[in-house]
């Protein structure tokens, strides 16, 4: 590590005036040491991580980063600057800046040296010693951890907005801003790269622990020798910080929170549970525990170890930014003698245990049912792709092919268009079995999936199709349930989950299927094919203009989902009908409107837009074409009430003409890389382009008729607030 930054990578005396001067200025250096390879596309890199979020810190540092192909190793560039430079955070301008450029293929190693940089940004020691340092290899020393500030120092070189006291605000500033920077959008694009102090004596303390629980606290008990003298116990907690990646805020919260114990007396051990793994608490330090933090974005793995105790849950900044209120309030729990609830029963589901405990049973249902949807949709797109990879090299009579285990030739098209066809066919075959399985798996965990797959099964057996499996997985789970209340003798018990339960449920949800509510499905599931078939004209149309609203309404929400759900059935089946094929086209024409059409507003009339939207204007490009909804968020989050209405006017209008050009498709995904897979696909493409146009059209004109003043945000730059949200971090089909 300790050639990841060097004298020749920091500038004491940064010039630059903007952020993306700055990031030019350190980039450069970092080409002239060969560490990156092309310049204009590794700040094309930096440029899009911080269109995603800000990267300023609170106390005045600011951490522009990546991950890109153009660098050749890890490396950190260091940059100070007199006048400050403005990377977006709250508190004012930054005079630390550090350039952090990852390899796209940095490993776990990065993971943990990041965490590590995370709690130095915490000692206002360090980031004082580096304002104070009048040399850069004296700056760089600090930074790979050979030199160690003994003493908070005056500042030497910050600009006036950039007051940092040796007090306790500027280390949890500092850890505010890395927020932002590095753990919420930033750090999972790279994971790797940011040198920090650790050396050998700092990184046995800091660095090795950082994928476990933190072993400061553990080795010397926070407050222990000042309670000591009382003659009393300590009060003990136990925390867990977590963040959706894991590096920074994990690490901050930790840290904020082990300083706060240490200065009231407290002893408090704290779990990170970040990327680079963890390491679990002992079980008998969280027995002797008095009380739990949970400072965390994202759920606390095996949380039931905890259960019982006097527990305060929040928000990982919350662990950062109020850590002696966190542990003032977890004390007054305890002196009340409020607890958690206990671990649940072993009979409790996933979903239960994902969700909260007074939600209503319509609640419960809709995750019962997208647990079961949100497990089988890959294997419609894995099966719906190949089947019409299938149709596309061995042409449309590719279904009526014989066997390819007794006919295949290695150098015919029509022989590996059998094939394609023939796997897709297979996939297509689990469909229903699964929807069914995890429906019921979603209900009553393990012991709800043989039910509810044979349940599945059967009802592909009756042609009860798609509606027979959701009925399929309701029962099975259901049946489960009820057989878990049952009082069972003790000598049973333990044969319960792979003998009893299997088998009389299996029986019990086939006897069911086939011989009391098997047929009226199969009957109402061909009555629903039959209704869809005989759509032409301006019925076809509202149904497309619906699917097109529905689509655009809330951009890869629940009904973005219902209407997906509903096209990708009708497509799940190996010879689907030819208004099935028409509803998936429309559906995905529609998904794909929003994000180009934000796309091309910011192009066209760039003015209305802040910074950060056009930054998310050029990944919209990319997202619409992929038929990626959650590409339009950003904006939809920032101004709903001008940006949903008018994707639902694109979207209608794109579905509505889907299905009147009559537009077929058999893959359930991939944008206009399976436009060669679509039946009339030029009309298909004035489809899209017409929702396109007409959605940018509404939306510039209703952003052009609103009052600009100079708090406006599509006048002032430092209103990049309206950032992404987590969803387009992960996106998810349709």
């Amino acid at each position: 590590m300790s050639d990841m930054i060097t004298a020749d990578l920091v500038d004491l005396d940064l010039s630059a005036d903007t952020k993306e001067a700055a990031a030019r200025a350190l980039a450069e250096r970092m080409v002239a040491q060969g560490r990156v390879t092309d310049l204009e596309g590794f700040l094309a890199d930096v440029a899009a991580r911080e269109a995603q979020m800000p990267t300023g810190l609170d106390g005045g540092i600011g951490i522009p980063h990546c991950r890109s192909a153009h660098v050749t190793e890890p490396t950190l560039a260091f940059g100070r600057s007199a006048a400050g430079i403005d990377f977006g955070a709250p508190d004012g301008p930054a005079d630390l800046i550090f350039l952090i450029a990852a390899p796209a293929g940095a490993d776990d190693a990065h993971l943990t040296i990041l965490s590590s940089l995370a709690r130095q940004l915490m000692n206002t020691n360090f980031t004082s010693a580096l304002r104070a340092a009048t040399d850069a290899e004296t700056a760089a020393a600090l930074i790979r951890g050979d030199e160690t500030p003994s003493a908070p120092q005056a500042p030497s070189a910050a600009g006036e907005g950039a007051d940092v006291s040796a007090g306790a605000t500027g280390s949890t500033t500092a850890a505010q801003g890395a927020v932002s920077a590095t753990s919420e959008a930033g750090v999972s694009q790279d994971t790797a790269a940011a040198p920090v102090a650790a050396s050998a004596g700092a990184a046995a303390a800091t660095t090795a622990q950082a994928p476990g629980a933190s072993a400061p606290a553990q080795e010397t008990p926070a407050g222990a020798g000042s309670v000591s003298d009382s003659g009393e116990r300590p009060f003990r907690i136990v925390a867990v910080t977590s963040c959706p990646t894991g590096i920074a805020h994990t690490y901050m919260a930790a840290e904020s929170l082990e300083n706060a114990g240490r200065e009231v007396g407290v002893e408090l051990i704290v779990e990170t549970q970040g990327s680079a793994g963890f390491t679990r608490l002992d079980p008998a330090v969280i027995a002797a525990a008095d009380g739990v933090i949970f400072a965390h974005d994202v759920p606390v793995r095996d949380k039931d170890r905890f259960a019982g105790k006097p527990t305060v849950d929040v928000g990982v900044k919350a662990g950062i930014n109020r850590p002696a209120e966190l542990i003032t309030e977890v004390r007054e729990k305890a002196a009340r003698g409020e607890t958690s609830a206990l671990a649940p029963a072993s009979g409790s589901t996933p979903v239960e245990r994902a969700g909260d405990s007074t939600e209503g049973y319509g609640t419960r249902l809709r995750k019962w049912l997208m647990s079961g949807v949100s497990y089988m949709v890959p294997f419609v797109a894995a099966g719906g792709l190949l089947i019409a990879l299938g149709f596309a090299i061995g042409g449309y009579k590719i279904n009526k092919a014989p066997s390819v285990m007794d006919h295949f030739v290695w150098t015919q098209a029509d022989s590996w268009g059998a094939l394609m066809f023939q796997i897709g066919a297979v996939a297509f075959g689990f469909l229903v079995p699964v929807l069914a399985g995890y429906i019921a798996y979603g209900m009553a965990d393990r012991p709800g999936l043989v039910p509810g797959f044979v349940g599945g099964a059967i009802s592909l057996t009756i042609n009860a199709g798609f509606l027979g499996g959701l009925v399929a997985g309701l029962v099975a789970g259901g049946v489960v349930l009820a057989i878990q209340r049952v009082n069972i003798p003790a000598a049973l018990r333990g044969i319960m989950p792979v003998v009893v339960i299997p088998l009389i449920s299996s029986a019990i949800v086939g006897f069911l299927m086939f011989v009391v509510i098997g047929k009226p499905i199969a009957t109402a599931q061909k009555g629903l094919t039959d209704w869809l078939n005989g759509l032409t004209g301006t019925n076809a149309i509202l149904l497309g203009a619906l699917l097109g609203l529905m689509m655009c309404f809330d951009l890869g929400g629940p009904v973005n989902k219902v209407a997906y759900t509903f096209a990708t059935a009708g497509i799940a089946v190996s010879n689907p009908s030819d208004s099935a094929m028409k509803i998936m086209a429309a559906v995905m024409a529609a998904g794909m409107v929003p994000p180009l059409a934000m796309a091309l507003a910011t192009t066209v009339r760039g003015k209305l837009f802040t910074q950060t939207e056009r930054e998310n204007g050029k990944a919209a490009w990319v997202l619409g074409a992929s038929f990626i909804s959650e590409g339009a968020i950003p904006f939809a989050a920032a101004d709903p009430l001008r940006v949903i209405p008018s994707a639902m006017v694109g979207g209608a209008l794109t579905g509505a003409l889907s299905m009147a050009f009559g537009a077929t498709l058999r893959a359930p995904h991939g944008g206009i890389f399976v436009v060669p897979l679509i039946g009339n696909p030029l009309l298909y493409l004035v489809a899209i382009a017409a929702g396109v146009c007409a959605t940018t059209a509404l939306v510039v004109l209703l952003k052009g008729m609103r009052k600009q003043t100079p708090e406006s945000p599509a006048t002032d730059p430092a209103s990049d607030a309206a950032t992404p949200t987590k969803e387009t971090k992960q996106p998810v089909a349709a």
